[in-house]
């Protein structure tokens, strides 16, 4: 009990619960409702009027004070509300003291309170004629300037709001369709749009409150006088001019009293409307707008200074500020050569260098073109054009080719390599390099002979052919002699051609294949959907498709190497089985990418004792099927096929080693490791129609 003493005073117990009460804010607002709504209907004494209307008075200018010291409109989204709540306690104040003034009017000037005695005298200075002409300019300058403008000025924002609604919406699902916001971002602009509409919106209906208020104070003013002139002449017996003067000074002074809050809030009312395109405070957004042309103020003060001069004109007021709107012009332009030359100095300054994220540090390119300091001149010259070109050309190429869009190529200086060297990096790690001369180009004999010409030589970087670098002058010289001739950008496009056909089956990724599914025509989407997941998974296909890349076999064909999976997973599950099924069914594809000039494909077999060896090599049964061929009779293997291919290589010709199909996966693991660019097709794999002719034998 004690404690409860030294924190609380002791209240009754009502009382307590009413103070409780007021603490809540909706409670306490239902209130201050109920008892405006009271004042229409019981009586008030003068001295609880005086209260009311200084309270009016006040809550008045609070409403303007927040109005300029808000940044957005939207800010005070509940003005309708207090603009209704203002209107209802001022109309509810005019009727309580018209009661006083035709009860009490004829007892003296303060029948009706000291507030509104206070204003009577000082506003009108005793002569109720100019009160009445003061409150009349009032009600003018409210009821046809301020309020008629406000009211348009609403009812022109809630109408172009309202038609601008739907591009806005449209604006934020574009945005949120490409990433520029996400989900939140763009809820919370769509509330902010909405919320905007209903601003305005309401904002329309409450500028009909102000027009109403200003008619209704105008009409009880003259009501009050009307009436107060018959009360007092036919009920107090008040001669005309006694009732007159007594009624008209009270009622004026009440209008006053009432009118003068209702042009601040009235005033409140337009500044909210008229800055719904201005950001910030009120002040802020029109001194730096007005601030922003010194000029104007310059000219402003010399035509001062000129009315300065006329006779009969005041010359001192005028010449004061003539010298002050120049000196304002004389300190903004300051204000701005300083920002000018600020901004200018940053300008030039250089940028200090942001620190990279250390998450770049994770990041792998895909393929990276590495260029030593000497041949940065094939990328930033006019020739130099030619080498992205080129690259641009290939992606196309391969594309067309091979049905897989290769990754774009990072081209970057290295100042660590030789001047005119150049490394060609595949998921960072270094898959090829070389040396050109970007200046000359580079002749090669396509006989092999030695170049009779005078220059450098070298070795071509993708074939490993003997070649020479000679002069540019010599280039017409190269081609009479038929020697192969080839500029600078076009070496590094043809070995980057070949690392990136080495490679493709590593830079079909993941992403890459469920590009592609999604890719398919319209009538292909159906076979998908039946596929995956429930046949086999989107990484299932993209092991099949790199299977198909690692021996440059196309898979623009999608549509025909999905059915070959479809199929083969009715009988096995083995990704290189799968695998080999696909190929048979892209035959007429292998066979024809496989012609000569001739349109004959020529063949190199297996002898019957090769394929037995192999057949005899293998452990294990249907899926688990391994290789195991004792070392020495592989390198016999390796050995007989290099020798045969390289002999076929001197006569011109490019054969296909043909096995047969149980074996032919096996050979080609062989093949690969010291020959890869070989070619291995198994029977199954010749077309019925295919032109075939053998020219060896294993």
């Amino acid at each position: 009990m004690a404690e409860n003493d030294l924190t609380t005073p002791a209240v009754p117990g009502g009382l307590a619960r009413l103070v409780t009460a007021m603490r809540q804010g909706d409670i306490a607002l239902a209130l201050g409702i109920i008892f405006i709504l009271v004042i229409l209907i019981l009586p008030m004494p003068s001295w609880l009027l005086d209260i009311m209307l200084t309270v009016s008075l006040t809550f008045s200018g609070l409403i303007l004070l927040t109005t300029l010291f808000i940044s957005r409109p939207i800010d005070f989204s509940s003005f309708p509300t207090v603009l209704l709540i203002a209107t209802m306690l001022r109309l509810s104040l005019n009727l309580a003291s018209t009661r006083l003034i035709l009860a009490h009017g004829h007892e003296g000037p303060g029948a009706a309170g000291q507030v509104i005695e206070a204003f009577g005298n000082f506003v009108m200075g005793g002569n109720f004629v100019i009160g009445i002409i003061v409150f009349a300019i009032l009600v003018i300058v409210n009821f046809v300037v301020i309020t008629k403008g406000s009211g348009r000025i609403a009812e022109v924002s809630a109408r172009f709001s309202l038609d601008a609604m739907p591009g806005k919406q449209m604006a934020i699902d574009a945005d949120l369709s490409s990433g520029l916001i996400n989900e939140d971002q763009a809820r919370t602009r769509r509330k902010q749009l909405e919320d905007e509409s209903n601003f305005f919106g309401a904002m329309d209906g409450a500028a009909k409150f102000v027009r109403g208020d200003a008619i209704a104070g105008l009409l009880i003013t003259f009501i009050n006088i009307v009436a107060g002139i018959i009360i007092g002449v036919v009920q107090q017996d008040l001669s005309f001019s006694q009732a007159l003067t007594a009624y008209a000074m009270l009622t004026v002074g009440d209008g006053l009293v009432t009118q003068i809050p209702a042009l601040i809030v009235s005033t409140a009312a337009g500044l909210l409307v008229t800055k719904a395109s201005v950001e910030g405070s009120t002040d802020k957004a029109v001194f730096s707008q007005l601030g922003r042309y010194p000029r104007a103020f310059g000219l402003n003060g010399a035509m001062l200074g000129v009315l300065a001069l006329l006779p009969g004109i005041p010359m001192a007021p005028f010449l004061l500020l003539a010298g002050g709107s120049g000196v304002i012009a004389w300190h903004l332009s300051r204000q701005q050569a300083e920002a000018s030359a600020a901004a200018e100095a940053e300008a030039e300054a250089p940028a200090a260098p942001a620190e990279e994220p250390i998450s770049n540090a994770l990041q792998i390119n895909q393929i990276r073109l590495e260029l030593g300091y000497g041949l940065l001149s094939l990328i930033n010259t006019e020739k130099g054009h030619r080498l992205t070109e080129q690259i641009k050309a290939l992606r196309r190429q391969i594309a067309s080719e091979m049905g897989f869009v290769m990754p774009s190529v990072r081209i970057q200086d290295n100042m660590q390599l030789a001047a005119n060297a150049y490394v060609i990096r595949i998921k960072d790690i270094e898959s090829g390099r070389g040396e050109v001369r970007p200046n000359m180009v580079l002749a090669m004999d396509p006989r092999g002979d030695k170049i009779a010409l005078t220059g450098e030589e070298t070795t071509e970087p993708t074939f490993g052919l003997p070649a020479m670098w000679v002069a540019e002058s010599n280039r017409e010289e190269a081609a009479f002699r038929g020697y192969t001739v080839v500029e600078p950008a076009t070496v590094i496009t043809t070995h980057l051609t070949e690392i990136i056909k080495e490679h493709m089956s590593e830079l079909l990724s993941y992403s890459e294949t469920q590009k592609l599914l999604d890719e398919l025509d319209k009538e292909h989407q159906k076979l998908v959907a039946d596929m995956v997941p429930s046949q086999i998974s989107v990484s299932g296909i993209q092991r099949v498709l790199q299977n198909l890349l690692a021996e440059r076999v196309s898979i623009r064909d999608l549509p025909t190497i999905l059915e070959g999976i479809s199929e083969a997973w009715g009988f096995t599950q083995n990704i290189t089985m799968i695998t080999e099924h696909v190929r048979t069914r892209l035959a007429r594809q292998l066979c024809h990418a496989n012609m000569n000039a001739e349109g004959v494909i020529p063949l190199v077999t297996l002898s019957p004792e090769w394929e037995q060896a192999f057949a005899e090599a293998m452990s294990g049964s249907g899926e688990e099927r391994q290789l195991s061929m004792a070392p020495s009779k592989l390198q016999e293997f390796i050995t007989a096929v290099r020798q045969t291919f390289e002999r076929h290589a001197m006569l011109g010709e490019t054969p296909v080693l043909l096995t047969s199909p149980a074996i032919r996966s096996f050979v080609r693991s062989i093949v690969e490791r010291f020959r890869a660019t070989t070619l291995v097709m198994s029977q199954n794999e010749i077309h019925p129609k295919a032109r075939i002719r053998t020219v060896g034998q294993i």
